[in-house]
Protein backbone atom coordinates (compact mmCIF):
# COMPACT_ATOMS: atom_id res chain seq x y z
CA UNK A 1 0.00 0.00 0.00
CA UNK A 2 1.27 3.45 -0.85
CA UNK A 3 0.89 5.41 2.38
CA UNK A 4 2.43 8.59 1.00
CA UNK A 5 -0.42 9.75 -1.22
CA UNK A 6 0.40 12.87 -3.21
CA UNK A 7 -2.12 15.67 -2.90
CA UNK A 8 -1.89 19.03 -4.70
CA UNK A 9 -2.09 20.88 -1.41
CA UNK A 10 0.88 18.91 -0.09
CA UNK A 11 3.26 19.76 -2.92
CA UNK A 12 6.38 21.78 -2.16
CA UNK A 13 8.05 23.28 -5.21
CA UNK A 14 11.71 23.63 -4.41
CA UNK A 15 13.60 26.68 -5.56
CA UNK A 16 15.83 25.91 -8.51
CA UNK A 17 19.47 26.08 -7.51
CA UNK A 18 22.74 25.02 -9.07
CA UNK A 19 24.30 21.86 -7.69
CA UNK A 20 27.69 21.45 -6.04
CA UNK A 21 29.40 18.48 -4.44
CA UNK A 22 30.45 18.25 -0.82
CA UNK A 23 32.68 15.24 -1.15
CA UNK A 24 30.37 12.51 -2.41
CA UNK A 25 27.18 14.35 -1.37
CA UNK A 26 25.36 16.48 -3.96
CA UNK A 27 23.90 19.71 -2.59
CA UNK A 28 21.38 21.73 -4.58
CA UNK A 29 19.62 21.03 -7.86
CA UNK A 30 17.34 18.03 -7.54
CA UNK A 31 19.45 16.33 -4.84
CA UNK A 32 17.72 15.32 -1.60
CA UNK A 33 18.00 17.94 1.13
CA UNK A 34 21.02 16.81 3.12
CA UNK A 35 21.22 16.83 6.92
CA UNK A 36 24.30 18.12 8.71
CA UNK A 37 25.60 18.41 12.23
CA UNK A 38 28.82 19.50 13.93
CA UNK A 39 31.08 17.79 16.44
CA UNK A 40 31.61 19.40 19.83
CA UNK A 41 34.66 17.41 20.91
CA UNK A 42 38.16 18.89 20.87
CA UNK A 43 39.31 18.24 17.30
CA UNK A 44 42.74 17.33 18.63
CA UNK A 45 41.08 14.43 20.48
CA UNK A 46 41.03 12.38 17.32
CA UNK A 47 39.42 9.24 18.77
CA UNK A 48 36.58 11.15 20.47
CA UNK A 49 35.92 13.23 17.36
CA UNK A 50 35.85 10.22 15.06
CA UNK A 51 33.49 8.46 17.48
CA UNK A 52 31.15 11.45 17.41
CA UNK A 53 31.30 11.64 13.61
CA UNK A 54 30.45 7.94 13.41
CA UNK A 55 27.52 8.32 15.83
CA UNK A 56 26.16 11.20 13.77
CA UNK A 57 26.56 9.19 10.56
CA UNK A 58 24.77 6.23 12.13
CA UNK A 59 21.89 8.58 13.00
CA UNK A 60 21.70 9.63 9.35
CA UNK A 61 23.98 12.66 9.03
CA UNK A 62 25.05 13.13 5.42
CA UNK A 63 27.76 15.66 6.25
CA UNK A 64 29.58 16.50 9.51
CA UNK A 65 31.39 19.74 10.31
CA UNK A 66 34.50 19.88 12.48
CA UNK A 67 36.01 23.01 14.01
CA UNK A 68 39.60 23.84 13.04
CA UNK A 69 40.71 26.59 15.45
CA UNK A 70 44.47 25.96 15.46
CA UNK A 71 47.32 24.19 13.70
CA UNK A 72 47.11 21.10 15.90
CA UNK A 73 43.48 20.71 14.83
CA UNK A 74 44.55 20.99 11.17
CA UNK A 75 46.96 18.11 11.72
CA UNK A 76 44.28 16.04 13.46
CA UNK A 77 41.81 16.74 10.65
CA UNK A 78 43.77 14.62 8.19
CA UNK A 79 43.19 11.42 10.18
CA UNK A 80 39.58 12.37 10.97
CA UNK A 81 38.87 12.82 7.26
CA UNK A 82 40.53 9.51 6.45
CA UNK A 83 38.39 7.56 8.93
CA UNK A 84 35.10 9.43 8.51
CA UNK A 85 32.22 7.60 6.78
CA UNK A 86 30.80 10.94 5.58
CA UNK A 87 32.26 14.12 4.05
CA UNK A 88 33.88 16.48 6.56
CA UNK A 89 33.43 20.26 6.50
CA UNK A 90 36.18 22.28 8.16
CA UNK A 91 34.85 25.20 10.21
CA UNK A 92 37.23 28.14 9.81
CA UNK A 93 37.22 31.40 11.77
CA UNK A 94 39.74 34.23 12.04
CA UNK A 95 42.80 32.36 10.71
CA UNK A 96 42.78 32.00 6.94
CA UNK A 97 45.80 29.67 7.11
CA UNK A 98 43.61 27.11 8.86
CA UNK A 99 41.44 27.07 5.74
CA UNK A 100 44.45 26.36 3.55
CA UNK A 101 45.65 23.62 5.90
CA UNK A 102 42.16 22.06 6.10
CA UNK A 103 41.85 21.91 2.31
CA UNK A 104 45.25 20.25 2.12
CA UNK A 105 44.18 17.80 4.87
CA UNK A 106 41.33 16.54 2.70
CA UNK A 107 38.29 18.45 3.95
CA UNK A 108 35.38 18.13 1.53
CA UNK A 109 34.26 21.69 2.20
CA UNK A 110 35.48 24.82 3.98
CA UNK A 111 33.05 26.91 5.97
CA UNK A 112 34.35 30.47 6.15
CA UNK A 113 32.80 33.51 7.76
CA UNK A 114 33.60 36.45 5.48
CA UNK A 115 33.19 38.87 8.36
CA UNK A 116 36.13 37.53 10.33
CA UNK A 117 38.53 35.72 8.00
CA UNK A 118 40.42 38.80 6.81
CA UNK A 119 40.81 40.92 3.70
CA UNK A 120 40.21 39.89 0.11
CA UNK A 121 43.77 38.76 -0.46
CA UNK A 122 43.47 36.19 2.32
CA UNK A 123 40.13 34.97 1.05
CA UNK A 124 41.75 34.53 -2.38
CA UNK A 125 44.43 32.32 -0.86
CA UNK A 126 41.77 30.13 0.71
CA UNK A 127 39.94 29.96 -2.63
CA UNK A 128 43.14 28.84 -4.35
CA UNK A 129 43.68 26.09 -1.77
CA UNK A 130 40.07 24.91 -2.13
CA UNK A 131 40.34 24.77 -5.92
CA UNK A 132 43.68 22.96 -5.84
CA UNK A 133 42.32 20.32 -3.46
CA UNK A 134 38.87 19.78 -5.04
CA UNK A 135 37.22 21.28 -1.99
CA UNK A 136 33.91 23.17 -2.04
CA UNK A 137 33.14 26.11 0.24
CA UNK A 138 30.32 27.60 2.27
CA UNK A 139 29.96 31.31 2.70
CA UNK A 140 28.68 31.56 6.24
CA UNK A 141 27.14 34.96 6.92
CA UNK A 142 26.08 35.40 10.53
CA UNK A 143 24.09 38.23 12.06
CA UNK A 144 26.47 38.27 15.01
CA UNK A 145 29.61 38.87 12.97
CA UNK A 146 28.72 41.14 10.06
CA UNK A 147 31.39 43.35 8.52
CA UNK A 148 31.88 46.69 10.20
CA UNK A 149 31.09 48.74 7.10
CA UNK A 150 27.70 47.02 6.73
CA UNK A 151 26.84 47.62 10.37
CA UNK A 152 27.72 51.30 9.90
CA UNK A 153 25.63 51.46 6.73
CA UNK A 154 22.52 49.77 8.13
CA UNK A 155 22.91 50.60 11.82
CA UNK A 156 22.24 47.05 13.00
CA UNK A 157 22.10 43.46 11.74
CA UNK A 158 19.15 43.28 9.36
CA UNK A 159 18.10 41.10 6.42
CA UNK A 160 19.36 43.62 3.87
CA UNK A 161 22.80 43.76 5.48
CA UNK A 162 23.08 40.00 5.63
CA UNK A 163 22.06 39.54 2.01
CA UNK A 164 24.46 42.28 0.89
CA UNK A 165 27.28 40.57 2.79
CA UNK A 166 26.47 37.28 1.11
CA UNK A 167 26.27 38.77 -2.36
CA UNK A 168 29.56 40.64 -1.87
CA UNK A 169 31.33 37.40 -1.09
CA UNK A 170 29.59 35.51 -3.87
CA UNK A 171 31.06 38.12 -6.21
CA UNK A 172 34.50 37.67 -4.67
CA UNK A 173 34.42 33.91 -5.22
CA UNK A 174 33.03 34.22 -8.73
CA UNK A 175 35.55 36.94 -9.66
CA UNK A 176 38.18 34.35 -8.78
CA UNK A 177 36.43 31.83 -11.05
CA UNK A 178 35.33 29.69 -8.10
CA UNK A 179 31.77 28.37 -8.27
CA UNK A 180 31.69 25.30 -6.02
CA UNK A 181 30.09 26.96 -3.03
CA UNK A 182 26.88 27.24 -1.04
CA UNK A 183 25.78 30.04 1.23
CA UNK A 184 24.00 30.64 4.52
CA UNK A 185 22.66 33.77 6.25
CA UNK A 186 22.07 32.63 9.81
CA UNK A 187 20.68 34.43 12.83
CA UNK A 188 19.39 33.33 16.22
CA UNK A 189 16.28 35.45 15.67
CA UNK A 190 13.77 33.44 13.62
CA UNK A 191 12.26 36.49 11.90
CA UNK A 192 15.66 37.91 10.95
CA UNK A 193 16.94 34.60 9.62
CA UNK A 194 13.77 33.86 7.65
CA UNK A 195 13.69 37.32 6.04
CA UNK A 196 17.40 37.14 5.17
CA UNK A 197 17.02 33.70 3.58
CA UNK A 198 14.01 34.84 1.55
CA UNK A 199 15.98 37.82 0.27
CA UNK A 200 18.96 35.63 -0.55
CA UNK A 201 16.80 33.08 -2.38
CA UNK A 202 15.43 35.84 -4.59
CA UNK A 203 18.86 37.30 -5.30
CA UNK A 204 20.86 34.20 -6.27
CA UNK A 205 20.53 30.66 -7.56
CA UNK A 206 23.39 29.37 -5.39
CA UNK A 207 22.61 26.37 -3.15
CA UNK A 208 21.46 27.45 0.29
CA UNK A 209 22.48 26.02 3.65
CA UNK A 210 19.67 26.60 6.17
CA UNK A 211 20.05 27.08 9.88
CA UNK A 212 18.77 29.05 12.86
CA UNK A 213 22.05 29.61 14.64
CA UNK A 214 22.43 29.30 18.41
CA UNK A 215 18.82 28.17 18.64
CA UNK A 216 19.10 26.96 22.25
CA UNK A 217 18.64 23.70 24.13
CA UNK A 218 16.92 20.57 22.91
CA UNK A 219 13.33 21.72 23.45
CA UNK A 220 13.56 25.45 22.70
CA UNK A 221 16.05 24.95 19.88
CA UNK A 222 13.92 22.30 18.26
CA UNK A 223 10.87 24.55 18.32
CA UNK A 224 12.72 27.59 16.94
CA UNK A 225 14.33 25.48 14.22
CA UNK A 226 11.08 23.79 13.30
CA UNK A 227 9.36 27.17 12.93
CA UNK A 228 12.19 28.90 11.07
CA UNK A 229 13.47 26.08 8.89
CA UNK A 230 10.03 24.56 8.45
CA UNK A 231 8.57 27.72 6.97
CA UNK A 232 11.54 28.25 4.64
CA UNK A 233 11.49 24.63 3.47
CA UNK A 234 7.74 24.90 2.94
CA UNK A 235 8.45 27.82 0.59
CA UNK A 236 10.92 25.63 -1.29
CA UNK A 237 14.02 27.33 0.10
CA UNK A 238 16.95 25.23 1.30
CA UNK A 239 19.27 22.55 -0.06
CA UNK A 240 20.98 21.37 3.12
CA UNK A 241 20.15 21.97 6.78
CA UNK A 242 21.81 22.02 10.16
CA UNK A 243 19.75 22.24 13.36
CA UNK A 244 21.89 24.07 15.94
CA UNK A 245 21.16 22.75 19.43
CA UNK A 246 22.93 22.90 22.76
CA UNK A 247 22.67 19.11 22.80
CA UNK A 248 24.28 15.94 21.51
CA UNK A 249 24.96 16.26 17.75
CA UNK A 250 22.92 13.08 17.23
CA UNK A 251 19.88 14.99 18.48
CA UNK A 252 20.49 17.64 15.81
CA UNK A 253 20.39 14.95 13.15
CA UNK A 254 17.20 13.45 14.54
CA UNK A 255 15.44 16.82 14.68
CA UNK A 256 16.62 17.65 11.17
CA UNK A 257 15.09 14.49 9.80
CA UNK A 258 11.88 14.99 11.72
CA UNK A 259 11.48 18.46 10.18
CA UNK A 260 12.05 17.06 6.68
CA UNK A 261 9.76 14.08 7.35
CA UNK A 262 6.96 16.35 8.59
CA UNK A 263 7.09 18.22 5.28
CA UNK A 264 7.37 15.08 3.18
CA UNK A 265 10.75 16.23 1.87
CA UNK A 266 12.75 13.24 3.04
CA UNK A 267 11.97 9.96 4.72
CA UNK A 268 14.23 7.83 6.89
CA UNK A 269 13.26 5.30 9.50
CA UNK A 270 9.92 4.79 11.21
CA UNK A 271 7.51 7.70 11.39
CA UNK A 272 5.46 7.07 14.52
CA UNK A 273 2.00 8.65 14.60
CA UNK A 274 0.71 8.56 18.15
CA UNK A 275 -1.96 10.22 20.26
CA UNK A 276 -1.19 12.32 23.35
CA UNK A 277 -3.24 9.82 25.43
CA UNK A 278 -6.27 10.44 27.62
CA UNK A 279 -8.64 8.59 29.95
CA UNK A 280 -9.94 6.54 27.02
CA UNK A 281 -6.58 4.87 26.35
CA UNK A 282 -6.57 1.10 26.45
CA UNK A 283 -2.83 0.94 27.27
CA UNK A 284 -0.04 3.28 28.39
CA UNK A 285 0.49 5.18 25.14
CA UNK A 286 3.31 7.45 26.33
CA UNK A 287 5.45 4.65 27.74
CA UNK A 288 4.73 2.46 24.71
CA UNK A 289 5.83 5.13 22.24
CA UNK A 290 9.00 5.88 24.22
CA UNK A 291 9.89 2.19 24.17
CA UNK A 292 9.11 1.77 20.48
CA UNK A 293 11.18 4.82 19.52
CA UNK A 294 14.14 3.19 21.23
CA UNK A 295 13.47 -0.34 19.95
CA UNK A 296 12.96 0.81 16.34
CA UNK A 297 15.89 3.20 16.11
CA UNK A 298 17.83 0.68 14.02
CA UNK A 299 15.26 0.74 11.22
CA UNK A 300 16.45 2.97 8.37
CA UNK A 301 13.78 2.01 5.82
CA UNK A 302 11.09 4.71 5.50
CA UNK A 303 7.77 3.45 6.87
CA UNK A 304 4.93 4.52 9.12
CA UNK A 305 3.52 3.21 12.40
CA UNK A 306 0.40 4.39 14.23
CA UNK A 307 0.04 3.90 17.98
CA UNK A 308 -3.39 5.15 19.11
CA UNK A 309 -4.87 4.59 22.54
CA UNK A 310 -8.52 4.04 21.60
CA UNK A 311 -10.94 3.49 18.73
CA UNK A 312 -11.96 7.15 18.31
CA UNK A 313 -9.16 7.91 15.84
CA UNK A 314 -7.21 4.66 15.85
CA UNK A 315 -8.80 2.84 12.89
CA UNK A 316 -8.74 6.00 10.76
CA UNK A 317 -5.07 6.67 11.45
CA UNK A 318 -4.23 3.01 10.81
CA UNK A 319 -5.72 3.27 7.32
CA UNK A 320 -2.78 5.49 6.36
CA UNK A 321 0.09 3.60 7.99
CA UNK A 322 2.08 0.47 7.23
CA UNK A 323 1.62 -0.96 10.72
CA UNK A 324 -0.75 0.16 13.43
CA UNK A 325 -2.05 -0.68 16.87
CA UNK A 326 -5.28 0.65 18.35
CA UNK A 327 -6.21 0.15 21.98
CA UNK A 328 -9.38 -1.70 22.79
CA UNK A 329 -10.79 -3.33 25.89
CA UNK A 330 -10.09 -6.34 28.09
CA UNK A 331 -6.32 -5.81 27.93
CA UNK A 332 -5.90 -6.14 24.17
CA UNK A 333 -6.03 -4.10 20.97
CA UNK A 334 -6.17 -4.46 17.21
CA UNK A 335 -3.11 -4.78 14.97
CA UNK A 336 -3.42 -3.22 11.51
CA UNK A 337 -1.23 -4.18 8.57
CA UNK A 338 -1.20 -2.12 5.36
CA UNK A 339 -4.20 -0.15 6.62
CA UNK A 340 -6.43 -3.12 7.33
CA UNK A 341 -7.47 -4.75 10.61
CA UNK A 342 -5.42 -7.93 10.86
CA UNK A 343 -5.57 -9.54 14.30
CA UNK A 344 -5.90 -8.85 18.02
CA UNK A 345 -2.91 -8.75 20.35
CA UNK A 346 -2.63 -8.48 24.12
CA UNK A 347 -1.18 -5.30 25.53
CA UNK A 348 1.53 -7.29 27.31
CA UNK A 349 2.83 -8.78 24.06
CA UNK A 350 2.10 -5.79 21.88
CA UNK A 351 5.51 -4.06 21.90
CA UNK A 352 7.51 -7.16 20.94
CA UNK A 353 4.90 -8.00 18.31
CA UNK A 354 4.90 -4.50 16.80
CA UNK A 355 8.71 -4.52 16.59
CA UNK A 356 8.54 -7.87 14.81
CA UNK A 357 5.91 -6.64 12.33
CA UNK A 358 7.87 -3.46 11.58
CA UNK A 359 11.08 -5.42 11.03
CA UNK A 360 9.26 -7.82 8.67
CA UNK A 361 7.75 -4.93 6.72
CA UNK A 362 11.13 -3.16 6.47
CA UNK A 363 12.77 -6.36 5.20
CA UNK A 364 10.03 -6.78 2.60
CA UNK A 365 10.44 -3.20 1.39
CA UNK A 366 14.22 -3.62 1.14
CA UNK A 367 13.78 -6.88 -0.81
CA UNK A 368 11.40 -5.17 -3.25
CA UNK A 369 13.85 -2.31 -3.75
CA UNK A 370 16.75 -4.71 -4.32
CA UNK A 371 14.72 -6.68 -6.87
CA UNK A 372 13.75 -3.48 -8.70
CA UNK A 373 17.37 -2.34 -8.84
CA UNK A 374 18.50 -5.74 -10.12
CA UNK A 375 15.88 -5.62 -12.86
CA UNK A 376 17.07 -2.23 -14.18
Amino acid sequence: MNVNHVRPWRNIYRRKSRQIMVGSVPVGGDAPISVQTMTNTATTDIRATIAQVQAAADAGADIVRVSVPDQDSSRALKEIVRESPVPIVADIHFHYKRGIEAAEAGAACLRINPGNIGDESRVREVIRAARDNNCSMRIGVNAGSLERDLLEKYGEPCPEAMVESGLDHIKLLEDNDFHEFKISVKASDVFLAAAAYQGLAEATDKPIHLGITEAGGLTTGTIKSAIGLGNLLWMGIGDTIRVSLSADPVEEVKVGYEILKALGLRHRGVNIISCPSCARQGFDVIKTVETLEDRLEHIKTPMSLSIIGCVVNGPGEALMTDVGFTGGGAGSGMVYLAGKASHKMSNEQMIDHIVEEVEKKAAAIEAEQAAAEAAE
